[in-house]
């Protein structure tokens, strides 16, 4: 277990609250009379999240992003964010980046709070949406006999972290600006029994899902979309970044979007995730905080 999963283990012996959805979820979600409110918290790190001297408009734009995506898998539509900014030396760069981001994804500045610090930038967002379909879907409804989905392909923004620190001239948009599925996940809501975005590698987030469900998923290895050469495969499946939408659905259906079929839910074994029918293991998975092959994004 990494220092990540022991931390959020101790979290969640203080949460009380079913909107917390004892802390297993992208998102927190709040019922209010006819409205349920969906919020969420994504914080970046420089050095661990985006590299010293790295655009701060790309930053920018990506700390909103991760958090839009939450919302997305939500079937949510966003309300409007409040930012948690460190002074940095390009502070004016940052804002560019962030009224892009926001005009983009429709999500309105709310408020926030900035500090000054001289060690690494430390960045927070809190993104607030509004449920577009009740029940809101969480990780933890996919049920035996159902199939596993996903949204696009894998191993863009590998791709494109690799060529911009290698200094090449191929297209990098997909590490530096992603988006997030909100019309998908908005279609999606009232069809799948499980939902959520891929963010930190394909195999620990649906083993996240395994586990959250009380199931478990094998995947097709060999079916999943990739945009990277053949023999990246595994690097795709594990490294994180894409923002795709991961769900299930029952056999037989079909759901309204772009997506592919990429494995299948069973009765809790032994392993809550299998690759090809084999236990894919519990570690080296995708990214993990407090971990010694934690990678730098």
């Amino acid at each position: 277990m990494s220092s990540e999963e022991r931390f959020i283990a101790g979290l969640r012996k203080l949460v009380h609250a079913p909107g917390a959805r004892s802390l297993t979820d992208d998102a927190a979600v709040l019922e209010f009379g006819g409205e349920a409110l969906i919020l969420t918290h994504d914080a970046m790190v420089e050095g661990i999240h985006f590299r010293a001297g790295q655009d701060p408009a790309d930053v920018a734009w990506k700390l909103v992003a991760t958090n839009i995506s939450d919302l997305a898998a939500k079937g949510a539509e966003p309300v409007g964010v409040l930012l948690g900014y460190q002074l940095a030396a390009d502070d004016a760069a940052f804002l560019k980046g962030l009224g892009e981001a926001l005009d983009h994804f429709g999500a309105p500045l709310l408020g926030g709070d900035t500090v000054g610090s001289a060690g690494p930038q430390t960045l927070g967002l809190t993104a607030l949406g509004r449920a577009t379909y009740r029940p809101v879907p969480s990780r933890a409804g996919a049920r035996p006999g159902d199939n596993l989905w996903l949204t696009g392909s894998l191993g863009a923004a590998m791709l494109a972290f690799e060529a911009l620190f290698a200094g090449s001239d191929a297209d990098t948009l997909a590490y530096r600006r992603p988006g997030a599925r909100l019309r998908e996940g908005q279609r999606l809501a009232p069809l799948v029994t499980a939902m959520m975005d891929v963010s930190d590698g394909l195999l620990l987030d649906a083993r996240r899902m395994a586990l959250a469900s009380s199931v478990t998923i094998d995947i097709a290895t060999a079916q999943v979309p990739i945009a990277t050469p053949e023999n990246r495969r595994q690097d795709a499946l594990r490294w994180g970044d894409d923002y795709e939408l991961l769900f299930t659905l029952p056999a037989g259906s079909s759901p309204p979007v772009p997506a592919t079929r990429i494995g299948t839910v069973m009765d809790l074994l032994a392993v809550p995730l299998l690759c090809d029918g084999e236990d894919a293991g519990s570690t080296a998975l995708g990214f993990e905080h407090g971990t010694s092959n934690e990678p730098e994004h």
